[in-house]
């Protein structure tokens, strides 16, 4: 597996984002397996697969990536494990738009983490960009006013939050290993679907699509962009990821006919304006960089 971790960072959080942009289609698709159902078994073959991706990697020295990773890798991994829970209640309870368009705020979160934990200036655009992206989030929760919904939306911001907090450890410790992490987080979230489930026996059917979503859209999903991170800067990351709002709405438009309401196109378009406003204050600070 050491090809993957010599792939260019940025390619790496790209194909991250085209794995968890189906998670939204996935969720949809579950024929008769409640939320906390859904969680235990995405999230068990979630932690099948990091576990298997850590054997392949550190064979015998699979334990010791552990202890490696230490203390920020255990609470990167319980954050985590809370965005795991957040992103499964939300996609179950509002639209996949809605929840896509709320995660693409991670970008904005990351540059207001960076500013507190990592001494990194917010300037105007970024400044405008965050309340822009406010005004648009308002849009769309505040036209949610049945409770499913609204709590729905509510629970999406665990993702942005959550994932923000993660690219934030990585970033403050580059060269530790934080793919044990993730097998924390997946194991925390399998123990509270568990918990949570009247029972954990589903259809064969949902069975397979929990494998499709543990494995091929989380799993690899945050194996890759916990290495890409590594490498690739926090808000590079966060700009990269918005190609998961975009595509994430579009699944869904045109496998499940899942349209998007007027208020959440209105307002997703807005957070949007304000992702792409803090783009291109990043590529002005860039420029400004390089030409000094």
């Amino acid at each position: 597996m050491n090809f993957i971790k010599n792939l260019p960072g940025p390619f790496l959080i790209f194909l991250g984002a085209l794995s968890l942009s189906s998670g939204g289609l996935i969720v949809k698709s579950f024929e008769g397996a409640t939320l906390w159902q859904i969680l235990f078994w995405r999230s068990l073959f979630f932690t099948l697969t990091v576990l298997s991706f850590l054997i392949i990697s550190y064979k015998k020295q699979t334990l010791k990536s552990f202890y490696i990773s230490g203390l920020p890798g255990f609470i990167g991994g319980v954050i985590l494990s809370i965005g795991f829970c957040g992103y499964v209640f939300a996609m179950y309870n509002t639209t996949v738009a809605n929840t896509n368009f709320i995660i693409s705020l991670q970008i904005l979160f990351l540059a207001i983490f960076g500013y507190f934990f990592l001494k990194e200036k917010i300037n105007f655009i970024t400044l405008f960009s965050i309340i822009l992206a406010m005004i648009g989030v308002l849009l769309m929760v505040g036209n949610s006013l049945s409770p499913g919904e609204l709590s729905g939306n509510l629970a999406a911001f665990t993702m942005p939050i959550t994932f923000a907090i993660l690219i934030m450890i990585v970033r403050k410790y580059p060269h530790v290993d934080m793919v044990p992490a993730q097998f924390v987080a997946g194991l925390s979230s399998c123990v509270i679907g568990f918990f949570l489930s009247t029972k954990i026996m589903i259809s064969p059917h949902d069975i397979f699509l929990g494998f499709l979503a543990g494995c091929f859209q989380v799993g690899f999903g945050f194996i890759f962009i916990t290495i890409g991170a590594r490498t690739t800067p926090s808000a590079m990351v966060g700009i990269i990821m918005l190609s998961e709002s975009v595509l994430g709405p579009f699944w869904a438009f045109i496998f499940i006919s899942e349209t998007p309401s007027l208020f959440a196109l209105i307002g997703g378009s807005t957070i949007l304006i304000a992702v792409l406003l803090q783009f291109y204050s990043l590529l002005n600070k860039r420029n400004k960089n390089i030409s000094i």
